[in-house]
């Protein structure tokens, strides 16, 4: 796959699941030497103990939200950590060992990561040991992202890099968290990030991937169905990102192309992809690696999750149900092989589903979250702890979404490859 989520996570899942085969089941495995550049340090503060040259502020962040999600506040070591990774300018990078030196031309900056650590900072501002400041880097890191939006109104990865649907759903996810309605956010040519995304929406009469969603047109210039993306997609599509919680009226997927596409149209033609997908299997599948000499398909656990939390978030609960009873079943390995960002994933799959993740299947996804970093604050279990003001997702991540008209579900931020 070609896309740019989910890094150290994603390499992670790929070494547990072609060793483990299809059941997910734990095994040893032996992987074939290459030049990789020597591992940072982990520093203190950080979650997880790989290294974290690729997804550092990725997983600090996701972790963050996973932790909000279910009462818990990230101690201010951690906020104080991921508050050092930002650059004067207000972006990311996937992380920097130097904190302490300026950014410069040099500094590889990340739309992702950057949107990412602006819903994972707005989620903890309240309860953090100086909301003030953090208001001053959500606000900072979402005046950077203006800065690089293309003008077609989607983000690249990197500042200047082509649009692609993964990078411009986890702005919309940032946008959302601050309170902006993604529709109102428009390049100096006027173009939203809705209209980046439908030019990744392939049509419901797409042989290959009929309502799938591309993660960028290839070199010819054909879109390709991508499970990654359509989930992305599917839910920035409805104002969403992977806190999302379970929409009512409950709805089964259908494919609809129309004479005159919407954002939420294309977004709930991905929701009817996913749903068809995971009906085959109740789970996605990773991508042949190349070169491989074994091209037997292998679980795609993390994306499974992802698609989880689109399906309930588009009103199709029911469709995801296997997938989510997969994932208890057989995510495990991958879990402890993948570290925070899998388990704020599952975590947030459980939560869209209404699922305990303290009792997913025989894990506490919880507990096991919070042992990968700094102990995290007593959770606060009064009724104020999902307010607004609290920096709880089942308020804050309401405000500046919009309606969806004539779709018929209610309302209500994964990943990173390289």
């Amino acid at each position: 796959m070609n896309t740019v989520r989910r890094g150290a996570t994603a390499l992670a899942a790929a070494t547990v699941l072609l060793c483990t085969g299809a059941a997910g089941v734990a095994g040893a495995a032996t992987a074939a030497p290459s030049p990789t550049p020597s591992p940072a340090a982990v520093p203190d503060g950080l979650y997880g103990t790989k290294d974290p040259t690729y997804d550092g502020v990725w997983r600090q962040s996701l972790a963050f939200l996973a932790q909000r999600a279910t009462g818990f506040q990230p101690s201010d070591e951690a906020v104080q950590w991921l508050l050092g990774q930002q650059c004067a300018d207000g972006s990311f990078s996937s992380f920097r060992a130097d904190a302490a030196a300026p950014c410069d031309a040099k500094t590889m900056r990340d739309s992702n990561a950057t949107a990412l650590a602006v819903q994972g900072l707005r989620a903890v501002r309240k309860q953090s040991a100086s909301p003030e400041t953090v208001d001053k880097a959500v606000k900072a890191g979402s005046d950077w992202l203006r800065t690089v939006q293309n003008k077609d109104g989607g983000w690249g990865y990197s500042p200047g890099g082509p649009s692609d649907a993964n990078s411009t759903s986890v702005v919309v996810g940032a946008l959302a968290a601050t309170g902006v309605r993604p529709g109102s956010f428009t390049s100096a040519e006027g173009r939203t990030p809705y209209d980046a995304l439908l030019t990744f929406a392939l049509p419901c009469s797409d042989k290959e991937g009929p309502g799938a969603f591309a993660y960028q047109p290839d070199k010819a210039g054909k879109l390709l169905a991508n499970a990654d993306a359509t989930a992305a997609a599917t839910l920035a599509g409805l104002g969403k990102s992977v806190v999302a919680t379970k929409a009512s009226p409950e709805q089964p997927p259908v494919c609809n192309d129309l004479s005159k596409p919407t954002v939420e149209r294309a977004a709930l033609n991905g929701a009817s992809y996913l749903a068809k997908t995971l009906g085959k299997t109740g789970h996605l599948n990773l991508p042949p690696m190349p070169g491989a000499a074994d091209t037997a398909e292998q679980p795609d656990v993390g994306n499974t999750a992802d698609a989880v939390v689109a399906l309930a978030a588009s009103g199709a609960s029911q469709e995801a149900k296997p997938a989510l009873e997969w994932l208890e079943k057989n995510s495990a390995a991958w879990a402890k092989e993948g570290g925070p960002a899998a388990y704020a994933q599952l975590i947030l799959a459980a939560r869209a589903m209404e699922t305990d993740p303290r009792e997913f299947g025989s894990a506490d996804l919880v507990e096991q979250l919070n042992a990968t970093g700094p102990a995290p604050k007593t959770p606060d279990t009064s009724a104020s702890s999902t307010s607004d003001d609290e920096g709880g997702f089942d308020i804050w991540w309401i405000i500046g979404i919009g309606t969806v008209v004539g779709v018929g579900i209610g309302f209500l931020v994964s990943g990173r490859r390289k």
